[in-house]
């Protein structure tokens, strides 16, 4: 198979590929009320593959990764995490794909302003079937020393990196993350972007991001540039910038 030099399929060994999508399709509303969030969208997506989605507000990029982590379904296509079939999956084999397999990230923290950093990444341990302990989590974060703090004793920075902590804790294979700065400033932003590429190098999670911030995409294995429900073109980087060396 000849493939284009920017193409979203690559011709590597079927056993790390973690998500194939051929055809994908979102579409939502009915006649004139139609909105095609996706177009059509081919993708593969492999273990330990660290990938920014880049694009500007409404490009499909969030409706990709409610797909890809089982929160919502395609109109049409095919979508397959390992041997699981995504598109016609039932309600229960998707909650324990959540459950199982994938951590999401998100702008906003959602912790539990009750419960201390410790706590708050137990509730997810004590569902999972093979968790690390919760201090082994938040010390993977360079939170080891915030362990009995609660959110309101933690900065921004520090409660998104206990929300990184709860979402790796039962050690998904693939991370999702939905503008993890968004809410941050740039120096607080950097330390929760090199949080989530240590668990990517450390745990070779399979990761993806969205981002409007383009230089964001330097962290990359490879960037995916998204336009009206698909994808526009690719990037490769033949060798990742350290988180710290990007230029704000």
């Amino acid at each position: 198979m000849t493939l284009p030099a920017d193409s979203s399929i690559h011709p590597r060994a079927d056993d790390d590929l973690v998500f194939r999508a051929r055809g994908l399709t979102k579409v939502y509303g009915l006649g004139d009320a139609e909105v095609h969030a996706l177009s059509g969208v081919d993708l593969d997506l492999f273990a330990g593959e660290l990938v920014v989605l880049l694009g500007p507000s409404g490009s499909g990029k969030t409706t990709l990764l409610n797909n890809l982590g089982g929160l919502d379904t395609p109109t049409a296509g095919d979508l397959r995490y390992r041997d699981l079939d995504l598109a016609n999956a039932t309600e229960a084999e998707l909650t324990r794909f959540r459950r199982d397999c994938v951590g999401f990230i998100f702008q906003f923290y959602n912790l539990i302003p009750s419960l201390t950093a410790r706590e708050n990444v137990a509730l997810i341990t004590e569902i999972a079937r093979d968790p690390m302990a919760p201090e082994e989590a938040l010390e993977l974060v360079n939170l080891g020393a915030r362990l009995d703090h609660f959110p309101a004793q933690l900065s921004g920075g520090e409660q998104q990196r206990v929300a990184i902590a709860r979402a790796i804790a039962k050690r998904p294979e693939v991370l999702l993350c939905d503008e993890p700065t968004g809410a941050l400033d740039v120096r607080t932003g950097i330390v929760v972007l090199e949080a989530i590429e240590q668990v990517n190098r450390r745990l070779g999670t399979l990761t993806v991001i969205i981002t409007h911030n383009a230089v964001m995409a330097e962290m990359a294995d490879r960037v995916i540039h998204f336009s009206d429900g698909r994808v526009h073109h690719v990037r490769e980087n033949a060798r990742r910038a350290p988180v710290a060396s990007l230029a704000w």
